[in-house]
């Protein structure tokens, strides 16, 4: 190997397009820019602009919303309950437990999966078929 046939690989290098050089370069009269007009010129043709027409994102309708309870009220399943060890479960013990966010300062606990050992629930809100399986594994609710 000679210092002179060392080369990189094919396709390694790119070379930049160097627009607006001349006609003989391919690139040069109007630059790849097509014809006149808006699109020719430096910062045109706004995003979704339409030429004066009722743009597309303004012709379709609004849909759905976002909640401004959801960043600070969660859900909590019967089977989760289960797994922790307190006796007494309340918010603190659920963000020890990593079951709710830091954020969250409402908790409802709804009927899904199974408890089988006796809880205590304290300030947490219940729905009514978590509130007769709790209170069906001798678990008690005070509100």
């Amino acid at each position: 190997m000679k210092l002179n046939e060392i080369a990189d690989n094919a396709g390694a290098r790119k070379i930049r397009k160097r627009v607006g050089r001349g006609l003989g370069s391919g690139l040069g009269k109007t630059a790849g820019r097509g014809g006149k007009g808006q699109t020719a010129r430096k910062g045109g043709a706004k995003a979704g602009f339409e030429g004066g027409q009722m743009p597309l994102q303004r012709r379709l309708p609004k849909v759905g919303f976002t909640s401004r309870k959801s960043g600070t009220t969660d859900e909590v399943r019967l089977h989760e309950l289960g797994r922790l060890e307190a006796g007494v479960i309340d918010l603190e013990a659920l963000q020890k437990a990593n079951i709710v966010s830091r954020n969250v300062t409402q908790v409802k606990v709804i009927a899904s999966g199974a408890i089988d050992k006796p809880v205590t629930l304290k300030g947490i809100l219940v729905t009514r078929g978590a509130r007769a399986a709790i209170e069906a594994a001798g678990g008690s609710i005070e509100e």
